[in-house]
């Protein structure tokens, strides 16, 4: 469901790119638009940009961090211009497509996009499940953010109209739905809380741990019933660490 779709822009520079990426979202049936921190909004750049897609820019949602932006999703897809060494599961644009709408029959789902020169820092996609790359000319890979989204926003579209497509479609669940983005955040800063006070660290890096920890169950996607079952383990840890 195209309704369960947000499209997320973080720290945009130039108002002018909020504008046509808005376009470029309305032109593929998508509305949710979420701005982390821009520098510039509202603007007349923007609504110069949007043409007859104000009415997105005026419904924006805007928020001081990625992890407001993507409270209650359940799934979230980075994009990058260039690969990653942390080996995040990563999808080409069409995958991405298929994939956000697959997922956005069964909850709400986010596609997100950095700045304009350095794009989404390795922090920010520890927050996502997968990462998507838009494969351009190797001698000018140089893309535009509001392109950016226009390419991938074309991909959802082209997904919804696909009745044949063969990508395995999510689980949905009756009753023990997939862990939120707020609620998977809660659980790391529970265990980090708990790592700490069990001195598990040790000469351990402990942004190093929390990141495999992050790659783990972005890999697993545990349900919202799961996390409540790690997290009774972990405050059962903290008690009999207490009675010591």
């Amino acid at each position: 469901m195209l309704s369960n779709i947000r499209i997320v822009l973080v720290n945009t520079f130039h108002p002018g790119n909020i504008g046509a990426a808005a376009r470029a979202m309305k032109n593929m049936g998508l509305s949710r638009l979420y701005l982390v921190s821009p520098k510039e909004f509202p603007s007349f750049e923007a609504s110069r940009r949007a043409s007859s897609a104000t009415d997105v820019l005026e419904n924006a949602v805007v928020v001081e961090s990625l992890a407001e932006a993507l409270e209650g999703c359940s799934f979230a897809v980075g994009a990058s211009a260039r690969l990653r060494n942390v080996r995040w599961p990563q999808l080409d644009s069409r995958e991405c497509g298929q994939k956000l709408f697959e997922e956005s029959e069964a909850h709400e789902v986010a596609l997100v996009f950095g700045r304009e020169r350095t794009g989404l820092h390795n922090e920010e996609l520890e927050h996502c499940q997968s990462l998507v790359h838009i494969p351009t000319n190797d001698e000018y890979s140089s893309l535009n953010v509001a392109s950016a989204v226009q390419v991938l926003s074309y991909e959802i579209f082209m997904a919804g109209r696909d009745e044949k497509a063969t990508t395995e479609q999510p689980v949905k669940y009756a009753q023990d739905k997939l862990a939120t983005a707020d609620q998977m955040e809660s659980m790391y800063g529970h265990f980090f809380e708990t790592m700490e006070q069990l001195d598990f660290f040790g000469k351990r890096n402990p942004e190093y741990v929390l990141r495999k920890l992050r790659c783990l169950f972005g890999r697993a996607r545990p349900s919202t019933r799961e996390v409540q079952i790690l997290r009774g383990l972990l405050s059962a840890a903290q008690g009999r660490k207490n009675k010591r």
